[in-house]
């Protein structure tokens, strides 16, 4: 047994299914003669919705996931070097770059059968902060196999001692010497390379393109309901009135109906009283009718 194989293939169900998996798992290794294996299934835990939510992303989509973590990597730099304006850009993208992901992790979720709720976007987005702050948190996302959201880091990693922050260039400083010469100049702190930079940059410039995009799609999906409900509400305004004028139209037939029945019953009592007039007709006048 692949002991590796079995855990991911684990922690690739849906939550619900997980139970029953892991400990069918444990018994099968444990009948293959390796109770160690067996011991270690058995005590994986089940993960939470928001955890197998962002397992499911990993799994999906492993290019993002190392770009995330260069960033992640980027932003810790950039706390312990004390570079501001580095900070500043990549704080920006960190936002840009954890909404796309997470919006994608939930759109992932639906199409795998596991529709999920906005609490559990909050707490994936928490989970994608985690990595970025705190490296072993990176590392436990990136594994795909989170059981629940990992501790958020209050702060990032402290400063380096001997950090000091970029310098900006100072003014020219006139020489001493009566001597004509060209002002010097202090060249600025020379800034320290932050690694990975270059592919975090390039990572979240994506994910704000695919962020953007994602927006387009649900403005697109947001007009296209307004129209159809309004084309629904057309269609119930048009049922209404066929069904009044319909509602019209039996009241018309009933009303003629009566007035048919009406009309035959009189018919009826006229060609009754006509036969009686023409039987007495042909009978001749009787006594009393005033005859010699």
């Amino acid at each position: 047994m692949d002991v590796e194989e079995v855990i991911d293939g684990l922690y690739a169900l849906p939550p619900a299914r997980f139970t029953a998996a892991r400990d069918e798992a444990a018994s099968r290794a444990k009948r293959a003669g390796d109770p160690a294996a067996g011991k270690r299934i058995a005590g994986l835990r089940r993960p939470t919705i928001a955890a197998w939510t962002s397992n499911t992303l990993v799994r999906a989509k492993p290019e993002e996931v190392e770009q995330f973590r260069q960033l992640g990597q980027a932003l810790r730099a950039a706390h312990r070097s004390l570079d501001g304006e580095q900070l500043r850009d990549l704080s920006h993208q960190q936002h840009v770059v954890v909404g796309a992901l997470a919006r994608e992790a939930l759109r992932l979720a639906d199409e795998a059968g596991t529709p999920v709720s906005e609490t559990v976007l909050r707490e994936v987005e928490q989970i994608l902060y985690a990595a970025l702050a705190d490296p072993e948190a990176a590392e436990a996302w990136a594994s795909g196999r989170l059981a629940k959201a990992p501790k958020l880091p209050t702060e990032f990693p402290g400063v380096d001692a001997d950090a000091v922050p970029p310098a900006k260039p100072a003014s020219p400083v006139p020489p001493a010497s009566p001597e004509p010469q060209a002002p010097a100049v202090p060249q600025a702190a020379e800034r320290r390379p932050v690694p990975g930079a270059e592919a975090a940059r390039a990572a979240a410039r994506d994910a704000e393109w695919a962020a953007t995009a994602r927006e387009d799609e649900l403005r697109q999906a947001e007009e296209a309901r307004r129209r159809a409900v309004a084309e629904a509400v057309a269609a119930d305004a048009e049922v209404e009135r066929a069904q009044a004028a319909r509602d019209l139209a039996y009241a018309g037939v009933a009303e003629t109906e009566e007035r048919h029945r009406t009309a035959t019953r009189e018919a009826r009592k006229a060609r009754r009283a006509a036969e009686a007039a023409a039987r007495r007709a042909r009978s001749g006048p009787t006594e009393g009718d005033g005859g010699a």
